[in-house]
């Protein structure tokens, strides 16, 4: 697995009001925190776990153009995830539950492709609604460079009973595509073993004729 680095990680007890209406956060919910890195899929991903763990809101989550490799500055990374709270205890139990899965997520270096393919088995609010399914469904979560990602998503459907329900068309910010699928976890992990073994096979064989 290819570590996610944590790069900037700030709190906000108490938000301004103006701030909160310029993002669209209920003003019920000042208590904000705010956590940039290196790998925006992977951090969605934690964003979605903190929902989980701790009464929580995702309110803003955005992926920075070209990648991480590409930032800006020391720590804009490729995403900034903003989570809101009413208290400022909630949005510690939610960064600590976001911190503890980017420990355990990451993209994997197939063949020198660096891929994602991780199974959600409960998704919480956040990929939920990303996905347009009921919090608790299980996703299978690919993302992929462009070429690949295609390839490895039509693998993936093909190989398991599951649904694209959300897809990334590539380009994104960070130059990969990928998508959502959803069905059960069982379903989903075969589509994440499928997706992996068709990137596989690219990095085998790029060009097929």
């Amino acid at each position: 697995m290819i570590p996610v680095k944590i790069l900037a990680l700030q709190r906000i007890p108490n938000a301004s009001p103006g701030l909160c209406d310029a993002l669209g956060i209920s003003r019920r919910t000042p208590s904000l925190g705010l956590l940039t890195t290196d790998c925006d899929d992977a951090t969605y991903i934690a964003l979605d776990e903190a929902t989980k763990a701790a009464d929580v809101t995702v309110s803003f989550g955005q992926s920075f153009y070209a990648g991480a490799a590409n930032a800006s500055t020391p720590y804009a990374g490729e995403v900034l995830g903003i989570l809101s709270a009413a208290t400022p205890g909630a949005i510690q139990s939610g960064l600590t539950a976001a911190t503890a899965a980017l420990a355990r997520i990451g993209f994997e270096d197939v063949g020198g492709i660096p891929c994602l393919a991780y199974t959600v088995s409960r998704c919480g609010s956040f990929l939920a609604q990303q996905a347009g399914v009921a919090e608790g469904s299980a996703l299978a979560y690919l993302i992929a460079p462009p070429l690949e990602s295609m390839v490895g998503l039509d693998a993936a459907l093909k190989a398991a009973d599951v649904r694209l329900c959300k897809l990334y068309p590539p380009p994104t910010e960070t130059n990969f595509g990928g998508g959502l699928l959803t069905g059960t976890q069982s379903a989903c992990n075969a589509a994440c073993d499928a997706f992996l073994s068709a990137i596989a096979d690219i990095a085998k064989r790029p060009v097929e004729l």
